[in-house]
């Protein structure tokens, strides 16, 4: 296989295609010569047998530039990926050890009561309270869980 010139625009073009991918000139207009598998002569690309050796010469099977299209299905299939689901280990151990600060409630998307958590750390109230919603969330069924935080 060779790269030849397309006559036409001058784009390289190889010599078994049937035509110029950029120009579509069909290669059986653009006169070349070609190597003879059997013996090497050189010879035309019109020729169909090497005048040396009478070896046949194949004619190049189609070139396509685009693949043809993927058939299609008569169905779609919708697949939802929700990125934003919440874990409940998550949510327990950061409400066990960073309960305190309201860590657990901003992950749970409560950011008020994650700001107050946050306001009153000082008080060790909001620690007292995340230990009780740790025995809550243990407690809590996945389902549920995911249906108040998910």
């Amino acid at each position: 296989m060779a790269l030849i010139n397309c006559p036409e625009c001058t784009h390289k073009i190889s010599d078994r295609s049937v035509s110029c991918t950029n120009c579509g000139l069909p290669t059986s207009k653009i006169r070349f010569s070609i190597q003879c598998p059997e013996c090497s002569e050189s010879i035309s690309n019109q020729s169909a047998s090497c005048n040396n050796c009478g070896f046949p010469i194949a004619k190049p099977a189609p070139f396509r530039a685009v693949p043809p299209p993927l058939p299609t299905q008569n169905h779609t299939t919708i697949v939802r990926v929700n990125s934003s689901r919440k874990s409940k280990g998550v949510a327990i151990l950061l409400a066990l050890f960073l309960g305190g600060f309201g860590i657990h409630k901003f992950y749970l998307n409560q950011a008020f009561l994650g700001i107050l958590y946050l306001l009153f750390c000082w008080t060790f109230i909001p620690a007292i309270i995340s230990l009780f919603e740790v025995i809550i969330l243990l407690f809590t069924s996945e389902s549920e869980f995911n249906r108040r935080f998910g």
